[in-house]
Formats: C-alpha cells, structure tokens, sequence
C-alpha cells in the first residue's frame, strides 16, 4: 500500500485489490436487490379481504412514524401468492452482511452507525429515488471506495448534508412523486428537530439541541427566490439554496454506503465536480466558516490527487464544463485553484489542469475583452 503525500497532509491511500474487488461485488449486488425491491421488504404483514366474494390481497405496515399504512396489492392469483411466501424468507439484504463486513475489514470505509441509521431511513422513504443525494464529507467517504482508496483525517464529521435539485428537477421522476422527508427523520426518534429561519418557520437543517453537532442540512440550487429556503411540497422537507450547487447536481453517480448493520445505496454527485465545487465555494467561506474552507481544501486535494492518478480525464472534462458558465465561475473557480496550490503544491493542479484544458483561460481572456 503506497501513501500520496499532499503538504501536511497524506492524500490517500491505495487499498489492497482483494478490498477493491469487494467494494465492486457488494455495490453490484446492493443494486440488484435495491431495483428487485417489493412490498413484501417492508416491515409488516399480507392480509386478504372479501370483496364480493372474491379475495383480495393487500400489505399493512405501521410507519416508524407510528402510522398505519395499508398498500392493495392484488386479487388473488400465484404471482401474488408467490411474493406472499417471499415474505417469509430470510431477507435478501441478510445476504450481503458479510460481504459487507469483510470489506470493512480489508479496509474499505464504513459510515458511523447513527449516521448510517439516518442515511437509511432516508432511502426506505424515497428520498433518493426522488432525486435525493448525499453531499458532503459523507460523500467524500463514499468516493475513497469508490476509486479504490482510503482517506486521511479529512473524511469524519458530525454533519450529514444531503441535496435535492428541487424546483429545477431535470431527472425523469413521476410528477407525483411524495416523499415524506420530515416524517422519516421525526420517526428516527433522534431528537433532531428543524431549525427556524428568518424566512421559513420550517428550515432546512435539523439538530439536536443536546447535541448541536450533530446535524442534517439539506440544500439545492439557487432559484428565483435567490437565498430564501425553498418548501418542497412533494420531499415536504425546507431546502436551503446554494450557488453554484447546479453543477454538483449533473452526471450523478450511485455509490454503496457501508456499516456494520448493512449497506445503502445512495446518489452521490460526480466525484470530479464535487472536488471542483468545493474550489468554486471556497471564496464564499468567511468569518467562522474558515475553518469549514479549509476541510474544503484538503477534501479537494485528497480527491484531484487520486482523480489524477486513477481518472484524471474525467476532471480535465468538468474543468472544460465548468469554463463555459461565464466569468463569476471562472474568478472564484481560479481564487480556490490558488488556494489550492498553496495548501498543497505537490499536487500541481493549475499547471495539470491548464496544461491539458487550456479552455478555461480562453474563456477568461473572451470574458475580459
């Protein structure tokens, strides 16, 4: 296993080709049981009622919210007698516990249990497949497995941030899609309750008053409304809007988060352009978010440093991207890009980046003229 040292800090590490190839088999197979998902994985029981003689099968469940909810699954035939006896079997989600623990114990990242309790509950209600994702240090941990990789002391915090494109949703959901975000994270039991803005009596963070560094935030794109919190009436959550989250929000990736209680499939942004947003916001971090700027930097650093090693095609292609969305992108993108260089000069990423994209400075020359 060979170190990739950035200044004070060690970049990443590679992780042994046995904990890569487990990481590949349970994302493989996480997905394949999350798209065979049904009705019987639900916590709850089939029962049958009489209408007019004839039987009909439906599934009551009880919300860990405490609610009563009761799906109609079908009339009485063998498919649904067939999933009737599924129910009944070992869990298939079982299976992959010791896949996963193996992978954890080869190297491989795993979440923090309350933390992945949260991530968890989150997915069961929908959040992701409704176009949710996890951003943040979390999903900076979830790319360490991905690109085969271990991070330093940059992949740990109490925070869980998570996205949604909201009012500018370009994925093909269904228009009526209804996910109740804030049931989910009252049904966690917690004590995580939402903080009120000057603009939302709802708003787009949750904690703990017990614990005020344990929070959930959740954000989105800028819209109309500039920087008042958006109230999503389908997520029924506030989201907080942020400039230039547009761009972490394209070419989503899907990753497998790890725990000792089990595996969630999560939507992460694209590796790359998380790295890049973190150097487009890195201006916007002042007063008492320094510090906050600085976690920034190092989780850029580890990232473009792997990225360069592993898949450095993919930066050079949201670099390219990223010169296109006009001058106020171009200046904070180049202010974080210095900063860069000075928090980790090994790395070279302005002479990488500009030797091989040389785009970005045509666009800042046809910007000033």
């Amino acid at each position: 296993m060979s170190d990739a040292p950035l200044g004070s800090i060690a970049a990443y590490a590679e992780l042994p080709s046995v904990a890569q190839t487990a990481y590949s088999q349970i994302l493989e197979s996480a997905l394949a049981v999350e798209h065979s998902r049904t009705v019987a994985d639900l916590p709850g029981s089939f029962a049958t009622k009489s209408v007019k003689g004839r039987p009909y099968w439906y599934y009551q469940y009880t919300e860990p919210s405490g609610k009563l909810r009761q799906l109609y699954v079908g009339p009485d035939n063998e498919s649904v007698r067939q999933l009737v006896a599924r129910k009944s079997s070992k869990p298939v989600t079982d299976a992959l516990l010791p896949m996963v623990r193996s992978a954890m114990a080869l190297g491989c990242a795993s979440l923090l249990p309350r933390h992945y309790q949260v991530i968890r509950r989150l997915a069961d209600y929908g959040f992701f497949h409704a176009g949710g994702l996890l951003i943040g240090t979390h999903a900076f941990l979830a790319y360490g497995n991905m690109l085969g990789v271990s991070w330093g002391t940059a992949a740990r915090t109490q925070d869980i941030d998570f996205a949604h494109p909201g009012k500018s949703v370009s994925l093909l959901l269904s228009a009526d899609f209804d996910v109740h975000v804030h049931e989910a994270i009252e049904s966690l039991g917690m004590g995580l309750l939402p903080v009120a803005s000057l603009t939302s009596a709802q708003g787009a963070s949750y904690l703990n008053p017990r614990e005020p560094d344990f929070r959930l935030d959740f954000l989105t794109v800028r819209h109309r409304g500039g920087n008042a919190p958006f109230e999503h009436p389908q997520l029924h959550i506030t989201l907080q809007p942020l400039k230039f989250m547009e761009f972490s929000l394209e070419n989503v990736q899907q990753a497998a988060l790890l725990s000792p209680a089990g595996v969630v499939i999560a939507n992460v942004p694209h590796p790359a352009r998380f790295a890049l947003h973190k150097l487009i916001v890195y201006g916007e971090r002042e007063g008492s978010f320094a510090a906050k700027a600085n976690k920034d930097l190092a989780q850029a650093a580890c990232l473009l440093a792997a990225l360069k090693q592993h898949r450095s095609w993919e930066v050079e292609e949201a670099w390219a991207d990223l010169a296109g969305r006009g001058k106020g992108w171009i200046d904070r993108a180049r202010h974080g890009l210095a900063a860069l260089e000075r928090f980790a000069p090994e790395l070279g990423a302005a002479t990488w980046l500009d030797a091989k994209n040389k785009s970005l400075g045509k666009t800042a020359r046809k910007n000033k003229k």
